[in-house]
């Protein structure tokens, strides 16, 4: 089981606002649980504004603002929306067993919608790039 999960909710958010998550609890995984508590709290473009300025803050942080990237963020965003339209779940630990795409195969997953790299590209990192080949 993913550390995180032993959080609430909110203690989770609150604890990754402040930046005192440990960062190693700070997976994939949780990364897509951050999307899936923002939409829920506010709306995915809210979301869209909010979590990549979360994120920065965070690996700026912990000592790793090189990680952040700016397009995969909002793409997962847009992604786990996606799925959550489509979902029966009322808790993420069910929602990420509905849909373990999200987990195992997320940058296949991204792959269907750009004809580039973003996960090793300069300016995916900085600012965002609309998908290519196919929208969120």
């Amino acid at each position: 089981m993913e550390e995180h999960r032993k959080l609430t909710d909110s203690k989770f958010l609150k604890q990754f606002a402040n930046c005192t998550l440990t960062p190693t609890l700070f997976t994939h995984e949780a990364h897509l649980r951050l999307a899936w508590v923002n939409i829920n709290e506010y709306d995915v473009n809210t979301a869209c504004i909010s979590i990549p300025n979360q994120i920065l803050k965070f690996a700026t942080k912990h000592g790793d603002p090189d990680k952040f990237n700016k397009t995969i963020t909002i793409a997962a965003i847009k992604t786990v929306h996606h799925f959550m339209q489509k979902s029966r779940s009322t808790s993420f630990q069910d929602f990420i067993n509905e849909f373990p795409r999200l987990k195992y195969n997320f940058k296949e997953l991204l792959g269907y919608h750009y004809s580039i790299d973003i996960f090793n590209s300069e300016k995916a990192q900085k600012q965002y790039i609309e998908p290519d080949l196919l929208p969120f």
